[in-house]
């Protein structure tokens, strides 16, 4: 297995570790001062540094919709690069609104693990909107 298969399958490991709220397995993918950059103008929008940074906005997503935020897993694409593309569909509800929204994450990777990740939404308006 070359490098970008190992990388496609650590992203594939993440998804089912975040859906499980596997903060063991998490730790043991994500670089110690990686970032996370999510867009829009909510009140969650903004870059996350450090890994303890960004398992605080994993919590977020799942403590601000009492337990629904998933993220399912649809497409990995990968390239030599050290970059993995994760296609997913996210649901979750929260104040009686329900999101249901396309979302693609660009992965980048440094000795086995993820250094940066930068969310991107199909429809950020009804991103930001379901979190105002």
């Amino acid at each position: 297995m070359n490098q970008a298969e190992k990388n496609a399958e650590i992203i594939r490991r993440g998804y089912a570790a975040f859906n499980a709220a596997d903060m063991k397995t998490l730790t043991t993918l994500f670089d110690e001062h990686a970032v996370w950059h999510t867009p829009g103008q909510s009140s969650i929008a903004g870059d996350h540094k450090g890994r303890e940074s960004v398992f605080a906005q994993f919590s977020r997503y799942g403590s601000l919709t009492g337990g629904t935020f998933k993220a399912k897993l649809l497409h990995v694409l990968k390239d030599d690069d050290g970059v993995v593309v994760g296609v997913h569909h996210n649901s979750a509800e929260r104040n009686g609104k329900r999101l249901e929204v396309d979302c693609c994450i660009v992965f980048q990777f440094k000795n086995g693990l993820v250094i940066d990740a930068r969310e991107h939404y199909y429809d950020l308006h009804a991103w930001d909107a379901f979190w105002a």
